[in-house]
């Protein structure tokens, strides 16, 4: 077994092999960039490296700064995690030149996989279902439109080295082919060095199935179980689960064979994942499609490890080593469900778009995993399992990956598993940034997610105009407004104590007039109940002014228990509070009874007209501007693209208009709400 392991990556995913190596009694060496010296992966290392500045082109995506840091330390082996050097053939190769072991998959193997159009060909010919495409990379716009028309619209541009949802676009006719061919070729070249792209058929209504495949060096592969990853947004994952509503046994059966004849195809050992497309349309499970491979541990493993009870991170170490595995076909199981949330520096409630930034306020619902070894412990605690790699006062760089954790719960069932989510989710803490914290929510309690009809149109389709928060019913507004007015009276009931006022101490308040929205509800407070609109409210809580979560819990029995609970987050406003809880704030007007009908009076303050300017929604790099001071443009024209987390972004006018101002060049770096142009 080895004696040290140096993990060549960053963030959560450094912390998790970290953890299981400790545990291993294995010790560990981290490297770090500028940006990530006090990240919380630093401190957890017996040893760190420090391997150059933020930009991951020179550091952790630097081969040679890696093994420098292997012999400085000893290390005599290497856990690449996800991304950055984990699927590149020639590290693989360099380790083995310097005699330092690779915990991951043969050179050969990443080779055949990492190039799409390669893999396509191998999956094919191991009898793995493939996708009708273009057989070769693509060169110019004018073959891929061919291509595209060959094979028919709605089609797939891809980059051969892609991977995380970059350097791929969708193309529904010919003029998205025209818009997003080269611009498919550059995000190749810039993420993975290679400006390779091909086509093929983009199959509507899918889902998007993926098998976990273990293998070892002595021929031995098997399969634990799938993984349904179809809500997903521009590519990227969003949710995943294991196992799948939609996979049946027999489709599982068939799906796992494959996916070992195409690992055993290229001698895959360690852990990997083969990814597959699933036609919605065809409930026989049948059509199901090669999309790719995966030569490295995923993002979304936990939910695999949560109802298989395997440690994958500790299975690749052993493998590494040269063990065979303990386990066979026979020995993998199914027990409960699992559900990952990836909790991303995004504002939904702005397109999603990037919001890298300080953590003002880091507090998730309960610490980062510890691996105490166990089965049951991959669950977290009583069902809850936070994955992070940040901390309060740390950044959100906007040189890597927007991941702030990943929230992950199991239960006995679905339903158990999303609604252990929605708990969680209500008590995560973040501020400083945007996040889609309360998108996950929405999503955990949305009624096509809890029927299990997925498809990777999911957010697309229900989310058609953005997201503006979870709609909430009526039930909840009321216990909102029994929460808000209890709130109200502690802080009336505390002035009152506040000694040696000039007038003497006010009347503490009981009635209350609390407005949501449009609809405006009258609350008392009394010392035997709380009272909505007339309709008592059996409601148990703890508050004290200045308290940021509380915890409530309704309709509880005589005893206590049961109940509904529900977790709130509070912050004061001008007028009353702001509750956050099940997927959106809601904005609560709280006044005493007597002044309420006062209110009417008040001025609103109307906000300006931003409808004239082209404002920057992240911030990022001004690629491109498309238009000229006094030009004339059209609804839906391109104005300017900003490039943002290596992906481009195309700003287009919401309106006819005449450039009036142009406020930045290309090649200026802008910032959230910079004004890029004006048009009169």
């Amino acid at each position: 077994m080895f004696k040290k392991i140096l993990i060549a990556n960053r963030g959560e995913i450094a912390c998790r092999v970290i953890q299981t190596a400790k545990r291993m009694g294995i010790a560990t060496v981290a490297v770090y960039s500028d940006a990530d010296a006090r990240a919380p992966f630093v401190k957890m290392a017996d040893e760190a490296v420090h391997i150059g500045p933020a930009q991951a082109a020179e550091s952790y995506l630097v081969a040679d700064k890696i093994i420098a840091a292997c012999k400085q330390t000893g290390a005599d082996a290497v856990h690449p995690g996800y991304g950055f050097l984990s699927e590149r053939a020639s590290f693989v190769e360099a380790l083995d030149k310097e005699g330092i072991a690779f915990i991951g998959p043969p050179a050969s193997a990443i080779a055949a996989m990492g190039d799409k159009i390669e893999s396509k060909r191998i999956a094919k010919e191991a009898g793995v279902n493939t996708v009708p495409g273009s057989p070769d990379a693509i060169d110019t716009t004018e073959e891929a439109l061919k291509w595209a028309n060959d094979i028919g619209y709605p089609v797939m541009m891809k980059a051969s080295a892609g991977g995380g949802g970059k350097g791929m676009r969708l193309a529904w006719n010919d003029t998205d082919v025209k818009e997003g061919f080269e611009a498919t070729q550059r995000e190749g070249k810039n993420s993975f060095g290679d400006d390779r792209v091909f086509i093929e058929k983009f199959i509507e209504d899918p889902r998007h199935i993926e098998i976990q495949i273990l293998g070892d060096k002595h021929g031995n592969v098997i399969y634990l179980n799938e993984r349904e990853c179809s809500i997903q947004r521009r590519h990227q994952k969003v949710v995943e689960e294991a196992p799948s509503p939609f996979v049946t046994e027999k489709m599982r059966k068939a799906m796992g064979e494959q996916c070992v004849a195409l690992s055993k195809a290229v001698d895959y050992h360690s852990a990997g994942t083969v990814e597959l497309i699933v036609s919605g349309a065809d409930k026989t499970g049948e059509s199901f499609y090669f999309l790719e491979m995966n030569t490295r541990l995923q993002v979304e493993h936990p939910v695999t490890e949560a109802i298989t009870g395997v440690d994958l991170v500790e299975q690749m170490i052993r493998v590494a080593a040269g063990e065979k595995l303990e386990m066979t076909q026979d020995d993998v199981t199914i027990d409960g469900w699992a559900i990952e949330n990836r909790v991303y520096a995004e504002d939904p409630y702005r397109g999603f778009l990037p919001s890298t930034g300080r953590l003002v306020r880091y507090d998730p619902p309960l610490p980062g995993w510890t691996n105490d070894g166990s089965a049951n412990g991959r669950r977290g605690v009583d069902g809850v399992r936070v994955d992070d790699g940040v901390f309060e006062g740390g950044e959100v760089s906007m040189f890597y990956d927007p991941m702030i954790a990943k929230l992950v719960t199991w239960g006995e069932t679905r339903d158990e598993a999303a609604d252990l989510q929605v708990l969680a989710l209500d008590a995560f803490e973040i501020e400083g940034l945007g996040h889609n914290v309360d998108f996950l929510s929405a999503i955990m309690q949305h009624e096509r997610f809890r029927s299990g009809e997925l498809t990777t149109g999911f957010i697309a389709e229900e989310y058609p105009e953005g997201f503006e928060g979870a709609p909430a019913d009526e039930q909840l507004l009321r216990r909102l407004s029994a929460m808000a007015g209890f709130m109200a009276t502690a802080t009336s009931d505390r002035a009152k104590r506040v000694d040696q006022q000039l007038n003497g101490a006010p009347d503490p308040q009981y009635d209350w007039a609390i407005r949501i929205g449009e609809t405006s509800r009258d609350v008392t407070i009394t010392e035997d109940e709380i009272v909505v609109d007339g309709e008592a409210i059996d409601l148990s809580m703890e508050y004290t002014p200045g308290d940021r979560i509380v915890h409530a819990l309704f309709d509880a029995d005589e005893d206590g228990e049961g109940g509904d609970p529900l977790t709130v987050q509070v912050r004061r406003t001008n007028t009353g509070l702001a509750l956050t809880t099940r997927g959106a704030t809601h904005e609560l007007r709280i006044l005493p009874a007597h002044v309420a009908p006062l209110a009417q009076h008040m001025i609103e303050k109307e906000p300006p007209d931003l409808s004239k300017m082209l404002i920057c929604p992240m911030p990022g790099l001004l690629v491109s501007l498309h238009v000229e001071e006094g030009e004339e443009v059209q609804p839906g024209q391109p104005l300017a693209t900003v490039e943002a987390m290596k992906m481009e972004n195309i700003l287009r006018a919401e309106k006819e208009g005449t450039i009036a101002k142009i406020n930045a060049a290309e090649g200026d770096s802008l910032a959230v709400d910079a004004v890029i142009l004006e048009l009169e």
